[in-house]
């Protein structure tokens, strides 16, 4: 459970670390699930819906820097969305109806490791009210030199940014009076989590050093915070991925800056949305794409 100073910190800031958060077993067991599907992309050549494929790809040095919706692909990454420490600590922040939603691995591996650039999940996915966070769980030190996940202090209290170029959603903010002038980086210890608020300004660097960075990433929603674009999913779906609390059929609404993701182009992670910037700030992308479409 978090203390009440970690709470007001959380709604004052926008974002958290919390060490020793999952136990040595339990990260040796994520860890290694997560090389079996390394091991495993050694088996194709472009980016597909389970693996996102870094640019230099080969069977003899894999180089995968997202796995798309683990929690679908292997119970041990399923048993997360379920962990009580976890859902105690998200319980504390946004209420005690819970759902949980998008989930991914994203690696950094030593030496380059794609950069994300400055962006809000709130622009990709905006719902009736922004009781949603994003839980990161590090499989490894998180370190600036690594590609720490960088945060903006406040800015979940403040306006919706543009992420549009030439009418099209590109995954980033491209809004020419934007300015990352406070950023802080979250480092955590492996075995900890970070959480971030879904209006959070964040982004994070390339890996400048010779140590991975693979975060495991849970997004977890107020059962009662409604999606503003269709996901297609049924209310069958939807409420399968309650994890706590009760399902409802009243959404809450809140007044808030929303600004749609539409248009936008046909599947794509973040990573290939994010190519089509003229004008970057925290690092180049390479040229490979997936079909899920969510931020860091």
């Amino acid at each position: 459970m978090l203390t009440n100073d970690q709470i007001k910190a959380f709604q004052t800031n926008g974002y958290l670390a919390v060490e020793n958060v999952i136990s040595a077993e339990e990260l040796e067991e994520l860890r290694g699930v997560t090389e079996e599907f390394v091991e495993r992309s050694r088996g194709i050549s472009e980016s597909n819906s389970t693996f996102d494929l870094e640019p230099g790809h080969t069977a003899d040095l894999p180089q995968l820097r997202r796995i798309t919706r683990p929690v679908d692909q292997h119970q041990i990454y399923a048993k997360y969305v379920h962990h009580q420490s976890i859902l105690d600590i998200v319980e504390s922040l946004i209420g005690p109806n819970l759902r949980y939603h998008n989930n991914k691995v994203n690696m950094k591996n030593p030496g380059h490791g794609s950069a994300v650039e400055w962006h809000q999940d709130w622009a990709f996915y905006p719902h009736t009210n922004d009781d949603l966070l994003e839980v990161g769980i590090a499989l490894d030190d998180m370190t600036e030199e690594n590609g720490a996940l960088m945060v903006i202090p406040g800015s979940h209290k403040g306006k919706t940014w543009d992420h549009h170029q030439d009418g099209l959603f590109v995954g980033a903010v491209t809004d020419p009076k934007f300015e990352p002038n406070r950023a802080v980086s979250l480092k955590v210890k492996a075995g900890g989590i970070t959480l971030h608020h879904v209006r959070m300004v964040h982004g994070s660097k390339p890996n400048e050093s010779d140590k991975s960075r693979r975060m495991f990433f849970i997004g977890f929603y107020a059962v009662d915070a409604w999606p503003l674009i269709p996901t297609g999913q049924s209310l069958e779906e939807m409420d399968k991925c309650i994890v706590r609390g009760q399902s409802s059929l009243e959404p809450r609404l809140k007044e808030l800056p929303v600004r749609l993701s539409l248009p936008r182009v046909e599947g794509g992670s973040i990573y290939a949305q994010q190519e089509k910037l003229r004008n970057t700030l925290l690092g180049t992308r390479s040229q490979n794409s997936s079909k899920d479409l969510e931020g860091e």
